[in-house]
């Protein structure tokens, strides 16, 4: 049976209904340009998966309280923030399927309301007193930029092992995934190390297996699928798991030679369409989808210990979605 994200929200709608509502307040401004932006934000808002695993977790840990909205809220804000950034960064005109906050309004304006939305979000916790939320966000904005950081060096260096690679997405990825399962977590009756280690670490493994399984995506599927042609991951100098592993069969000289092809950003579409059938051939796609089953295992055995609940369930339902989504 196929899951959905129609599935997995079942045990929390009504509170997602609230979150939007309370969300909806809580970006709103009295200067009228960053009012207009935050609405348009706020109507084109994509699946809200880290608001629902902060729910979902508050709920499987005893119960959604007022503190599981402004987590919610605050992870909402720290991830439209940095989603506006990026798209300034990579100079994207579209996100999700709309214009982007800086193609609409230019970079500047792009900046700015970032960093609106990142202040947004620092107040609501100072506000309510509850630093232990603001501990846990900004460690993961650390690892997320230390993440991105080290990505980048590996790309001028073009030396990432797989070692590297687990560290990249595990602080690009995985850290927020694992801040919206902690804060759930800590959300429900103030902090408790178990409960939020329990939960940080089924959030950690099922992020590794979320961002494998979009790499993987750059090998098998169609542009009208997800959105970029077979081989963009290539073509954007990113050596991701699956190339990772047919680059370790190679001898070292066409290792090499491969590495350095892509480096140079001049790999024609007929040389990418040769690394992909060549990843194809050597097993990349089902060593890194193996890697990713072996997270999404690992992601369940971490909740073991919670009591059976709807909650329980559609955590361990995201589990398997992560790795078997088509998008």
């Amino acid at each position: 049976m196929t899951i959905s994200l129609a599935d997995i929200r079942k045990p929390i709608e009504s509170e997602i209904h609230e979150f939007n509502r309370r969300f909806k307040d809580t970006v709103l401004s009295t200067v009228p340009l960053v009012n207009l932006i935050a609405k348009y934000l706020v109507r084109t808002k994509g699946k809200q998966i880290r608001p629902v695993l902060v729910l979902l977790a508050a709920s499987a840990s005893g119960g959604v309280t007022d503190a599981t909205y402004r987590a919610a809220t605050l992870v909402e804000l720290l991830h439209t923030a940095t989603l506006v950034h990026d798209d300034v960064i990579d100079e994207a005109d579209t996100r999700r399927g709309f214009a982007s906050i800086r193609a609409l309004w230019r970079n500047k304006a792009g900046v700015l309301m970032g960093d609106y939305l990142l202040a947004k979000g620092l107040l609501l916790t100072i506000d309510t007193k509850e630093f232990h939320f603001l501990e846990i966000t900004s460690t993961a904005v650390r690892r997320m930029s230390e993440g991105e950081l080290y990505q980048l060096q590996k790309a001028r260096q073009m030396n990432t092992d797989e070692t590297a690679y687990f560290k990249i997405i595990a602080d690009k990825t995985a850290s927020l995934i694992a801040t919206c399962t902690e804060l759930g977590a800590a959300s429900v009756a103030g902090p408790n190390p178990a409960l939020q280690e329990t939960l940080r670490n089924y959030g950690e493994n099922v992020g590794i297996a979320f961002q494998i399984r979009d790499d993987l995506f750059d090998y098998e599927a169609s542009s009208g699928i997800i959105g970029k042609p077979v081989g963009n991951d290539i073509k954007e100098k990113k050596l991701t798991l699956p190339l990772l592993h047919t680059l370790s069969k190679l001898d070292e000289k066409e290792g090499k030679r491969i590495r350095k092809l892509i480096k140079s950003g001049k790999a024609s579409a007929s040389e990418r369409d040769l690394i992909v059938s060549l990843v194809k051939s050597t097993g990349g796609l089902e060593y890194a989808w193996n890697k990713a089953q072996e997270y999404s295992d690992q992601a369940r055995q971490s909740i073991a210990s919670l009591p059976s609940s709807p909650a329980k369930e559609a955590l361990i339902q995201f589990s398997h979605f992560v790795i078997e989504r088509t998008k």
